[in-house]
C-alpha cells in the first residue's frame, strides 16, 4: 500500500490517517483514506452521503476497527488498538448530529453533569462544586452563548441551542479534538452565522473537525476544507479551490 500523506507530519499532528479502509458487506465505505489535522486546527469535511464521512468519525472513536491503515492521535497513540471509552478518555469527544441533552435538567445542571461525568455516577451525586468548576461552567456558558438561559430547562431551548448546549457538555470533558456531525442542520440563518463563530473561538484552544453540507457554513468558517467521495479523499484546500474542482463539481456540488 502506498503511503498517501507524509509520515514526517504524524509526530506534529493531533489526527493522522493514512491509507484507511474498511468494508461492510463487500462494500468499501472507506478506500485509503489519508489526511492529516494539526494541533489547534479548524477542518471542515463535506462529501456526498455515502462518501464515508460517518465511517471515518466511528473509526476516529473507536466505533469502528478499519480494515488496514494507521489512525494516530496526537502523533503517538495508535487509536486502532483503543475501544470508545479508553478514545474518550484520551480526549476526543464527538457531537452526533441529533442532539442528546438532559431535557428535564437546567442548562446549568447539564453542563455541571458533563463536568462531573468522569467521576462516576455515585461520586457525581455526593460532589460538590468547587469555586473552579462554577468558573469553569460560567466561561463554558459564555462560549455557547447560553449565559441568559442558564436556570432554563433545556426542554425550553430552541433547536440551535440545544445543539449549543451539547457542544458545551463537550467542552466540559475537555476534549483536545473535537468531532462536530453537521452542527447547523435545522437551525435559523442567524444561529448558523453564530455557530461559525463560535465554532472558530472553540477553535483557539482545541482541534476540531466539522462535518457539514451546509456550503455557506463552510465557507463561513473560512478554513480548509477536505472533501469525500467514495471513502477516499477528493480534494482538499480553500473552499474555493475544493468548490472550482471538476471531480467535487460532478461527484457533488452538481447533484
Amino acid at each position: 500500500m502506498n503511503s498517501v500523506v507524509n509520515a514526517d507530519l504524524k509526530p506534529r499532528s493531533i489526527l493522522y490517517l493514512d491509507g484507511v479502509s474498511v468494508a461492510f458487506d463487500g462494500f468499501k465505505a472507506l478506500n485509503s483514506l489519508s489526511f492529516v489535522v494539526e494541533p489547534g486546527e479548524l477542518r471542515a469535511i463535506i462529501g456526498p452521503n455515502g462518501a464515508g464521512k460517518t465511517t471515518m468519525m466511528d473509526i476516529i472513536t473507536g466505533k469502528t476497527r478499519p480494515d488496514s491503515g494507521e489512525v494516530y492521535f496526537n502523533g503517538e497513540i495508535d487509536l486502532t488498538k483503543r475501544d470508545e471509552a479508553a478514545i474518550a478518555q484520551l480526549g476526543i469527544g464527538r457531537k452526533f448530529q441529533k442532539p442528546t441533552v438532559f431535557e428535564s435538567h437546567t442548562v446549568w445542571d447539564n453542563i455541571e453533569l458533563a463536568l462531573n461525568r468522569k467521576r462516576g455516577v455515585f461520586a457525581t451525586l455526593f460532589y460538590t462544586l468547587t469555586a473552579k468548576d462554577r468558573a469553569r461552567i460560567e466561561e463554558i456558558l459564555e462560549t455557547v452563548r447560553l449565559t441568559h438561559r442558564k436556570d432554563d430547562y433545556a426542554a425550553n431551548l430552541s433547536h440551535g441551542q440545544k445543539q449549543w448546549l451539547e457542544i458545551g457538555m463537550l467542552l466540559a470533558q475537555e476534549p483536545k479534538l473535537l468531532l462536530v456531525d453537521e452542527p447547523v442542520a435545522g437551525m435559523t440563518d442567524a444561529e448558523t452565522s453564530e455557530t461559525a463563530i463560535l465554532l472558530k473561538e472553540i477553535a483557539k484552544t482545541r482541534s476540531v473537525v466539522v462535518v457539514e453540507h451546509d456550503m455557506g457554513f463552510i465557507r463561513d468558517l473560512g478554513v480548509k476544507v477536505t472533501c469525500l467521495a467514495e471513502g477516499s479523499v477528493l480534494a482538499e484546500g480553500s473552499i474555493d479551490f475544493v468548490s472550482n474542482d471538476p471531480k467535487v463539481i460532478e461527484n457533488y456540488l452538481g447533484r
